[in-house]
């Protein structure tokens, strides 16, 4: 119980207790743990076998231990006890995943399934060699499915429906094996005492095999101590007992000293850990039984110090010891991968027309599995003039810009109408969906398998400047507000999950939206104040209602403008800000009245070639080459677009000027406020003697006038005394907030406070 408040593990936790009725009258320990108290089968109803008979090799108990998350943590001391749970907890209705633990077990960190890849049907286990029955002839009496048979037990994950299933076949193996008397031999099952004692173990194999449950094998997350006791404590009240403790291990110092083996020494600080953190409980326990406080000794207060409190936090899962070894059974080639659909959202206007011909050429560059719909949302108006049908396949979704109840202006808020609207009409067979937003370039497949995305368990990117989370407006918008996160951007989803939660992602969102007495930056961190990212705290807020926590990653998407973290291969661009190289700049806010798309061979100003880049500073070469591929997939993509769209090549073709400016243009930023834009001719020169001539004198003209200029400046201003010129290594990016009108630019409001 200590270990488990110590660890950080999710949920409450209750202990299964088993006891006879003459045991109970004299038990003083239901205090000691939240407990449900299930039938005893320590002396079996038929058999009349009682098992603590035996002796428990090596101080073995016959405690099991379960830990369910959302329903808590269960102590069970027989398989009839799980199946009482099962059949009358309330508890277990509301359960999803299960941790099986021993009792006499320390935790010393979370245990959380989906980050162990535990899969429905898939259980994560610990390796238990010795289990040799799986592989002769105990096996094959005593499953129809021998060739299933996991050699695993001590920790199991696993789904709740798979335990349902499993339970009664696991308690009635058990029975079977332990009633098989002439195969308890020791080279039939490993049992060293060839007593039956591990029949419980093999229960367990044996009955995952006949309901063809599959284990991924993790040998990085369970050790056992090698540091032995002085003497066993089956019977004995040192739970009772004020001020007694085990006796006390050397302290840190001391294994220093005697070991030099960082491996060894290693080791050995396990072995103490664990007997500190037991002795820790037991005065703890102490304590909230009404023992005096015990007299002063180092050793009560080198448990009390910062040392043990640093060498006893709680360990968190590496990437080494994510990794599950697979069983030789488990080799399952061509098993194929859960179907995967992508969405995006956009509204009928130029601006997202370019975006949306980006992100759909770069998704199928990318290698993305499954296929992809826009959903596109437009007023009755809007789609009589639209003529960007075939840019993408498309679901079309009635505009929610202007709320239909309130009026209020607010775009943003068709993203989670869209989705809603998606799901109820249309016809989707994918188990996870990955929802992006328009104004990104993908640069490789966003998939479930990789970033560890299950049911229940959805991924997305930070969003750290969503400091409603952590203040009172999760508070006042959720009823779980530890259960928000700071997510956004990009999402994996499975189809169930999204079902469940997009009415809550619009109800939130209109709800956060309406809370104007909310809008403070010191709440939610909008520096406009404005409201403008309701849509996000929808998605947070709609989320904690149905506790559905993130995997959170980092090495998913990336800023172009933004260093990237050495080794990592982002998979997206979200080119929401302004961002730029050298004097080249791009801001997709300047060209949102633009028609890119509808005008032959128009494109964004060219960003300039890597060669040119400075070679001294790696990381911020890095961050420009990224800009540089961004902006460099933009053009080529409208550039594939014109061809498709036959236009004429512009080389062979002569245009009044009035014409040329109209069909093929290309447009630079001059820095404008607001999205103002300018248009220059982007056709190549067309070749005519005459005008070719007049043109060079009116250049030569031009550049006479500026020469002159420019001297008479010199003159004036030569005799006046310089006071410098000020300079800054660099260039600020411009943030531009855009009012109510740009529904997937909002993440650009906070340029200057985010470190995403």
């Amino acid at each position: 119980m200590n270990s488990f408040k110590k660890s950080g593990q999710p949920g409450p936790i209750t202990r299964l207790l088993s006891c006879t009725d003459k045991e109970k009258k004299n038990y003083k320990g239901m205090h000691l743990a939240p407990t449900l108290e299930v039938p005893s089968m320590s002396t079996h109803p038929k058999t009349g076998f009682k098992i603590r008979e035996f002796p428990l090799p090596g101080g073995k108990k016959a405690d099991k231990a379960f830990m369910f998350f959302s329903a808590g943590t269960l102590l069970l001391t027989n398989l009839l006890g799980l199946v009482h749970w099962l059949k009358y907890s309330k508890d277990a209705e509301n359960v999803d995943w299960v941790v099986i633990l021993d009792a006499d077990m320390i935790i010393r960190g979370p245990i959380i399934p989906w980050e162990l890849g535990a899969e429905k049907g898939k259980p994560v286990a610990a390796y238990y060699g010795y289990l040799i029955g799986c592989d002769n002839i105990l096996a094959k009496l005593h499953t129809q499915h021998p060739e299933f048979c996991d050699k695993v037990g001590g920790l199991l994950v696993m789904h709740i429906d798979d335990l349902r299933a499993l339970a009664p076949l696991w308690l009635s193996k058990t029975e079977e094996v332990r009633d098989d008397r002439a195969h308890w031999a020791t080279n039939i099952t490993g049992d060293i005492y060839g007593q039956g004692w591990i029949s419980e173990m093999y229960g367990y194999s044996f009955g995952a095999a006949e309901v063809g449950l599959r284990h991924k094998i993790n040998d990085n997350l369970m050790i056992y101590p090698g540091y032995t006791p002085q003497e066993e404590h089956h019977d004995d009240d040192i739970v009772y007992d004020c001020g007694r403790l085990f006796p006390e291990p050397p302290y840190p110092r001391e294994v220093r000293a005697m070991e030099s083996n960082p491996n060894k020494r290693r080791a050995l600080f396990l072995n103490l850990e664990c007997i500190n953190t037991i002795n820790e409980g037991l005065l703890l326990q102490h304590a909230a039984d009404g023992c005096s406080k015990p007299m002063w000794s180092k050793y009560l207060s080198f448990l009390k110090s910062k040392t043990f409190a640093e060498l006893t936090r709680p360990k968190l899962l590496t990437p080494n010891s994510r990794k599950n070894q697979a069983a030789e059974q488990l080799d399952e080639p061509g098993r194929p991968h859960p179907k995967i659909h992508t969405i995006f959202s956009t509204e009928c206007t130029p601006y997202f027309d370019w975006q949306t011909v980006g992100l759909v050429h770069s998704f199928h560059q990318s290698g993305q599995p499954g296929n992809i719909t826009r959903l596109l949302s437009c007023t009755d108006e809007d789609l009589k003039e639209y003529k960007g049908h075939d840019l993408a396949p498309t679901h079309y979704v009635p505009s929610m810009s202007r709320h239909p109840l309130t009026g209020d202006w607010y775009p943003a808020i068709n993203k989670p109408a869209a989705v809603l609207h998606w799901l109820n009409h249309a016809n989707v067979d994918a188990e996870f969906i990955v929802i992006l937003d328009a104004d990104m370039i993908m640069r490789g497949p966003i998939t479930p398998w990789e970033f560890k995305a299950a049911h229940g368990r959805p991924v997305s990117t930070p969003y750290d400047y969503l400091i409603g989370c952590d203040n009172e407006l999760a508070e006042l918008h959720t009823r779980h507000p530890d259960a928000c996160d700071k997510v956004g951007g990009v999402i994996i989803m499975h189809i169930d999950d999204l079902r469940k939660f997009a009415m809550l992602w619009l109800l939130k969102t209109e709800e956060v939206r309406a809370d104007k007495d909310h809008y403070a930056k010191n709440i939610t961190g909008d520096i406009y104040e404005s409201g403008w990212i309701s849509e996000m705290y929808g998605y947070s807020f709609g989320a904690a209602e149905l506790e559905l926590r993130h995997l959170i990653s980092r090495e998913i998407l990336i800023y172009p403008g933004y260093i990237p973290e050495p080794g990592v291969n982002y998979r997206v661009f979200h080119y929401g800000l302004e961002f730029g190289v050298g004097n080249w700049s791009f801001d997709k806010a300047n060209w949102r009245s633009v028609d890119v798309v509808n005008n032959c061979w128009a494109q964004f100003p060219d960003p300039p070639e890597p060669s040119t880049l400075d070679q001294t500073d790696e990381k911020l070469l890095q961050r420009d080459l990224l800009s540089i591929e961004c902006g460099k997939k933009l053009n080529e993509a409208l550039r594939l677009h014109h061809i498709r769209r036959n236009c004429p090549d512009p080389s062979s073709f002569v245009k009044s000027n009035s014409d040329t400016t109209k069909e093929a243009v290309s447009y630079r930023k001059l820095g404008g406020v607001n999205g103002v834009d300018t248009q220059e001719s982007a056709l190549p020169a067309v070749k005519d003697g005459l005008f070719s001539s007049l043109r060079f004198w009116a250049i030569a003209l031009w550049a006479f006038c500026g020469v002159g200029f420019l001297v008479v400046m010199f003159v004036v201003f030569s005799g006046r005394k310089g006071k410098g010129t000020r300079g800054k290594s660099y260039r600020n990016k411009r943030r531009t907030y855009l009012g109510m009108s740009d529904m997937n630019g909002r993440d650009r409001l906070l340029r200057g406070d985010l470190s995403l």
